[in-house]
């Protein structure tokens, strides 16, 4: 069956079933908007647990009077681990200044000695490989006071990005799904409607292919007006309603580009309403 043929039947099929027609572009329209919505939320949301991985450290501390010798060995036993994406160490004179910027009231007393040790920053290539750095340092070297990694906080954060993860997962595959079986069930109207129209068509000799290809056609166009309709509708909410949310606006953290969002939608779109169709009126040609 030649394409022009295909399409030619499919268009003068949807002008014929127009309410058809319009129910199942709504359909994709509901299901992608949603999709729309997920993906540009949960990567939102994959973004902000992996800056809140980013805030996880490694703090080591000197004893008080170590010396910058001894602070520069440890610095460099850190450095060598590939785990370690970056270290930063901080003098006791640094660290008395930021003493005083946070806290200033500690100081009206006045202070005859500065009681605060070389402090050693180490940040992870991956908040993951927090407790693993901290592990290294245990036994603890020569002149080394005291290592944290705020352990109860980073299981937390891990725990809370993990479940964020396998969350944003889990709600793409269902709309999928939901999706699919949305604009499959709006579709078999129309080809219940059109079944004797099949029967007739296989008794006579017509391939499968002769029979579903119009219908995918009509699934093809229904996808394509859905998605370009939830994609606008995006646009839309993406100019007025995100503005208006001052808690997204964290530095750092973002969402999936918008046309990158958009164009999963389109080609979502399309595919759900070929395939939808296509599997719907796989039942319809048993003749």
């Amino acid at each position: 069956m030649k394409l022009r043929t295909i399409v030619g039947e499919a268009f003068r099929s949807l002008r014929a079933t127009v309410s058809t027609t319009v129910a199942a572009t709504l359909t994709v329209l509901i299901g992608m908007f949603v999709l729309g919505l997920s993906i540009a939320f949960g990567t939102w949301l994959l973004s902000w647990s992996d800056h809140l991985k980013q805030e996880l450290v490694v703090k080591v501390y000197m004893v008080v009077g170590a010396t910058r010798g001894q602070a520069l060995a440890v610095e460099r036993q850190l450095q060598a681990d590939p785990r370690v994406k970056t270290v930063k160490i901080t003098s006791p004179a640094q660290g008395l200044a930021e003493l005083k910027k946070s806290n200033p009231d500690l100081f009206k007393a006045g202070l005859t000695s500065n009681p605060i040790p070389w402090r050693i920053t180490v940040y992870p290539t991956h908040g993951e490989q927090t407790a693993a750095i901290a592990q290294t340092l245990s036994p603890k070297p020569p002149n080394v006071d005291q290592v944290t990694y705020g352990r109860k906080t980073a299981n937390a954060v891990l725990r809370f990005a993990r479940a964020i993860e396998i969350t944003f997962v889990v709600a793409v595959v269902v709309l999928l799904l939901a999706a699919i079986l949305m604009i499959g069930n709006t579709i078999r109207l129309s080809i219940f409607a059109r079944r004797r129209e099949i029967e007739v068509m296989k008794l006579v000799g017509a391939t499968n292919w002769f029979v579903r290809g119009p219908f995918m056609v009509e699934g093809f166009a229904c996808g394509l007006m859905g998605s370009v309709a939830a994609i606008l509708l995006l646009v839309v909410a993406k100019m007025v309603v995100v503005p208006k949310l001052d808690f997204i606006q964290v530095r750092g953290v973002h969402a999936f580009a918008f046309e990158l969002d958009a164009l999963l939608i389109l080609v979502a779109g399309l595919m759900l309403g070929a395939a939808g169709s296509g599997l719907t009126v796989r039942r319809f040609l048993r003749v």
